[in-house]
């Protein structure tokens, strides 16, 4: 199915994106990556602006804000976080041969891949050295445990991203990894930026561990709702051609309900398809109407919704603040626009 007037990030993304912490952050990484003639800067520079949505150091930002800490004290460790996520970006742009980023040749294009490697290193280190500039006004225990969680994040980050490479073509094995492929590949770091958030706003341990857990269901959430735009959205409302999981035959969530769900002739036609890499004349369609016919984008649908609402019960910790409200409202911004 279609959803009519779906964009990709609808109005809620963009206020937040124009909001006074965006402002904050573009005004702030402005600053902090100015023009220069240091070739590794200048990549690092064209990798993070023009900046996107900027939604995890955002959460950050709100994440302390919700403990009671101040937004302007945790700006550099909010850019940490940006600073790992575009390096992810970066290696993965060089791992799937991705050309373009964000409308224009991607880091491996524009500088080649062994500087686009180095780049995306150097972003990451920036990343600790961010969290360490950010957590100067909180005890260092901390800035102890924000840079344990960066680190963990980034490990589970390598190992999603290992997990999902062994599973592409293989539904089978997809079926019973997906779940905690998607947790290392993208819930790790969204669990990583509102714990890292609440702990250099100050939260004690118990509150800021439930806002990682909240981080942890949003990441998926977010992630299955990324599987989800293939089948609710157009490719020129989404900005990717609609055979985009069938050429990569990486199993997506509805395809793996789909399959679980097929009859054994389906489940056969459906591993071919994966493994031909690419989608032929007919493909998309006839996997459309494998989707509809088992009513896979629903079910789907109802896992993203389940995250959504255990995020955002983990927020009951919270005490009624702006900010709070901005966390929930992610949560609900995560269920929109794909029923």
């Amino acid at each position: 199915m279609t959803v009519t007037g779906f964009t990709r990030n609808p109005p809620f993304i963009d206020d937040l994106a124009r909001s006074e912490s965006g402002r904050l952050l573009r005004a702030e990484l402005g600053r902090r990556w100015p023009e220069t003639t240091d070739q590794l800067l200048t990549i690092a520079r064209y990798a993070l602006l023009p900046a996107g949505k900027l939604l995890r150091p955002i959460m950050t930002l709100h994440a302390a804000e919700a403990v009671g800490g101040s937004p302007r004290d945790v700006l550099a460790a909010a850019l940490g976080t940006e600073y790992l996520h575009v390096a992810t970006l970066v290696h993965d742009d060089i791992i799937d041969a991705d050309t373009l980023r964000r409308g224009r040749p991607a880091v491996p294009v524009a500088f080649g891949i062994p500087d686009a490697i180095v780049a995306g290193d150097h972003l990451i280190f920036t990343a600790f050295a961010a969290i360490v500039d950010g957590g100067r006004a909180v005890p260092p225990g901390h800035v102890v445990a924000a840079l344990a969680a960066l680190a963990e994040a980034g490990q589970d980050l390598c190992r999603g991203q290992a997990l999902e490479a062994r599973l592409v073509g293989d539904l089978d094995a997809g079926a019973r990894w997906y779940p905690e492929m998607i947790r290392l590949k993208t819930g790790a770091l969204f669990r990583a930026v509102c714990h890292i958030g609440a702990l250099l706003g100050g939260a004690d341990p118990t509150v800021a561990a439930a806002l990682a857990r909240y981080g942890e269901h949003i990441g998926t959430a977010f992630q299955i709702r990324d599987d989800l735009l293939s089948y609710v959205a157009t490719p020129e409302q989404t900005g990717k051609p609609a055979t985009s999981d069938l050429n990569n035959g990486r199993p997506t969530l509805p395809l793996l309900l789909a399959y679980a769900a097929a009859t054994d002739t389906a489940r056969v036609e459906l591993m071919a398809v994966l493994h031909r890499r690419g989608a032929g004349p007919g493909d998309v369609q006839w996997v459309t109407a494998l989707l509809d016919e088992v009513d896979a984008v629903e079910a789907a649908r109802r896992q993203l919704v389940g995250h959504a609402e255990r995020a955002r019960a983990e927020l009951a910790v919270l005490a009624p603040s702006a900010s709070a409200d901005v966390l929930s409202g992610i949560a609900t911004w995560m269920t929109s626009e794909t029923a």
